[in-house]
């Protein structure tokens, strides 16, 4: 069976920007790779394989680095059959999806964004840009690189902002954005006892030209709100 190497994914986005969901158009067998328990739905002819990373190369240390980015251990790779066929994908926390074309940039995409991709994309697992650095938020997040359709997801409504010489966003609004901009994490406030007596803490000041995209809602504030109020398992 000859597998078509076509680096663009057909990617509809449905009911936006709420409960958005995407529905994956594949072309005769066609290949793309998703995140473990994203799948909604699929033609009955769709093949599914699942590995820790890339099909034919998956690892427990390449799965281990996954979970440690927020990922799941696994990752689930989609082919058309000769007919071709769709799958449709859904996000964790209720919010709306982005298609990204990649053409050889890279993208640094927060842990527990990343959705779908083109077999061809390379995903490092282990990109530590912010580690030694204290955070609230995740350490560990995902880079992206290559040529390709990338999906990703975001809790509450995404939208890009410019960067052209410094712009400052809270860390855990932040969705991804292009390894283009240099970033550092710094007080969001004039003292550190106001940043934290304020709520926000550390936030991150990214500097030079490049697109950061952001999510309308935060999942730790709403993680923390929400998790006083459940029940403990008996």
């Amino acid at each position: 069976m000859e597998i078509i190497n076509n680096n663009s994914l057909d990617v509809q986005l449905h009911l936006q920007p709420g409960s958005t969901a995407a529905e994956i158009k594949l072309k005769p067998f066609q290949e793309f790779t998703a995140e473990a328990g994203s799948m909604i739905a699929m033609s009955a002819n769709i093949q599914m394989s699942t590995t820790t990373h890339k099909k034919n190369s998956g690892g427990i240390i390449k799965g281990l680095k996954r979970m440690l980015s927020g990922e799941s251990f696994f990752l689930n790779h989609y082919t058309g059959s000769s007919q071709g066929g769709n799958v449709w994908l859904s996000t964790t926390l209720s919010g709306d999806m982005l298609v990204k074309e990649l053409n050889g940039e890279g993208l640094i995409v927060q842990g527990g964004s990343y959705v779908a991709s083109s077999p061809e994309l390379e995903i490092n697992m282990n990109w530590q840009g912010f580690k030694s650095l204290l955070s609230k938020e995740s350490l560990f997040w995902l880079g992206i690189k290559g040529k390709g359709t990338l999906v990703i997801n975001s809790f509450g409504a995404i939208y890009p902002i410019q960067v052209n010489g410094e712009y400052i966003v809270d860390t855990g609004h932040i969705v991804a954005f292009e390894e283009t901009l240099n970033f550092s994490l710094t007080k969001a406030g004039k003292s550190w006892i106001s940043s934290f007596l304020g709520g926000e803490g550390l936030v991150c000041k990214f500097k030079g030209q490049g697109t950061v995209w952001i999510q309308s809602h935060n999942t730790s504030s709403f993680g923390s709100i929400l998790g006083p109020k459940l029940k403990p398992r008996k």
